[in-house]
């Protein structure tokens, strides 16, 4: 199956000019915000599993299926949000590249991929700054029962806005943005990996015609690459995020430094793996949806 018009390499005929839908940074937001949803629909109750064994202790939980079947996952639009985001701060990162060089770029097939890495570096800077609250919210509220104490109580759980408020009213911004560093410390290396490695398989997968001209990019190796990008970003800077989980889910004042120590202390440096499984499991189909939402979407848009 192919789409239905042919694109270069994810790179839409208009974002360099004016159509139908004039506006490219409200199509970007658009079309990041579907892939979001459907990134949700896919791979929030991974996500979920993820986090919770990336916080419990190892006598509340035991293992990936323990998590899975005592949790209900609660879908929200925060993930379309975030990936609006992401995917804009994308094409506006591409957009500086090829404003700050002398060189003209058509397209994101004549950006090298060094050039797309730091495009992808750029996309972290705005996503940090709206993922940082929600990210430490999100945390707070997946790992709400999870204390032996908080369940024996059995108080119905709060409100993600109640319980902003109660991180602004007692710590203010500061505790709102706790674990903003290092958040940005696995965002920009995943959104650079990421990016990058998304436009290079697509490179790749792209039919050649026989005149040399690149062909229609089917809609199954989009998902293929989104899959592959997924993976790439996710692995090696996994640990970064187990700190990030922690630290943003710990009560009081509370160092990066301090986390490292503990995780490390409670296992060496398998503990900063816990929940990779179903990370990996969300990844490839949440990334391949994600990708193939963007993607479609953006078409739609630029043929209306």
């Amino acid at each position: 199956m192919q789409t239905n018009s042919c694109q270069q390499n994810g790179s839409s005929q208009k974002d360099q000019s004016t159509g139908s839908f004039s506006f490219p940074g409200i199509r970007s937001l658009a079309a990041g915000a579907a892939g979001g949803v459907c990134s949700v629909l896919v791979g929030h109750p991974f996500d979920l599993v993820k986090v919770r064994l990336q916080i419990a202790d190892k006598t509340v939980r035991k293992s990936a299926l323990d998590v899975f079947k005592s949790s209900l996952t609660k879908e929200s639009g925060i993930r379309s949000l975030l990936d609006a985001v992401s995917f804009w701060g994308y094409d506006v990162g591409k957009s500086l590249i090829r404003k700050l060089s002398s060189t003209t770029y058509p397209s994101n097939a004549d950006l090298s991929i060094a050039q797309l890495f730091a495009a992808g570096l750029m996309s972290a800077v705005p996503m940090t700054l709206v993922s940082a609250p929600f990210e430490r919210v999100k945390i707070l509220l997946q790992v709400q029962g999870q204390k032996p104490h908080e369940r024996k109580q059995g108080t119905k759980a709060p409100s993600g806005a109640i319980i902003l408020r109660g991180l602004y009213k007692h710590g203010g911004i500061q505790s709102v943005y706790r674990g903003s560093l290092i958040t940005f410390a696995r965002d920009a290396p995943d959104s650079a990996a990421y990016f990058a490695t998304y436009e290079y398989c697509k490179k790749k997968f792209t039919p050649k015609q026989e005149d040399g001209a690149e062909g229609c990019l089917s809609l199954l190796a989009v998902s293929v690459a989104g899959a592959s990008a997924g993976i790439v970003m996710l692995t090696p800077l996994f640990p970064i995020d187990t700190v990030k989980s922690r630290l943003q889910a710990t009560e009081g004042k509370s160092r990066i430094s301090s986390t490292v120590k503990s995780i490390y202390s409670k296992g060496g440096v398998k503990a900063f793996f816990p929940g990779l499984g179903p990370a990996l499991l969300r990844a490839i189909p949440a990334n391949a949806a994600a990708t193939l939402g963007w993607e479609v979407t953006r078409l739609a848009l630029d043929t209306s």
